[in-house]
């Protein structure tokens, strides 16, 4: 029942922004375990695709603080040693999404709710998942090699 309302709640959203063209801001949260993995997630109501975990910020939310919220929220995972590596401007279903790319340290234990995450799991860039959205197997390289010391 859960999925099923992220569904439509999804939906209803990418219909109001396909008219009212807003303007928003997120975040999306690289997570690398101890061995070098990113962390990417699968949600109920997307196509299959992974993703990095990620969502919206608060109004006037600090985008570090965001990515920490978000990755929590999604998978129980804690983000340490956080360093903003990036910002860029993408469409999503009509709205202008200026996105916060944050590198950070996974810590914990991954748990997903199978709600709006069905599935999460840490990918070697040599080995991600062939259901990626367009560009980002290309990105993830120049952002987590942007974080390092």
């Amino acid at each position: 029942m859960h999925r099923l309302l992220y569904r439509v709640a999804d939906w209803a959203r990418r219909q109001v922004w396909k008219v009212r063209r807003p303007s928003v801001e997120g975040v999306r949260v690289l997570a690398c375990d101890d061995q070098g993995r990113v962390l990417l997630v699968r949600h109920s109501y997307r196509s299959g695709l992974w993703l990095p975990p990620g969502g919206g910020l608060g109004s006037g939310e600090d985008p570090l603080d965001a990515a920490r919220r978000e990755l929590a929220e999604e998978t129980g995972i804690v983000l340490a040693q956080a360093r903003l590596v990036a910002v860029s401007t993408e469409d999503l279903h009509g709205a202008s999404n200026r996105v916060h790319i944050v590198v950070g340290a996974a810590r914990g234990i991954l748990r997903v709710d199978g709600r709006e995450i069905v599935e999460g799991a840490f990918f070697a860039l040599d080995g991600l998942p062939e259901a990626l959205p367009a560009g980002l197997a290309a990105a993830l390289p120049a952002w987590l090699e942007s974080a390092a010391p």
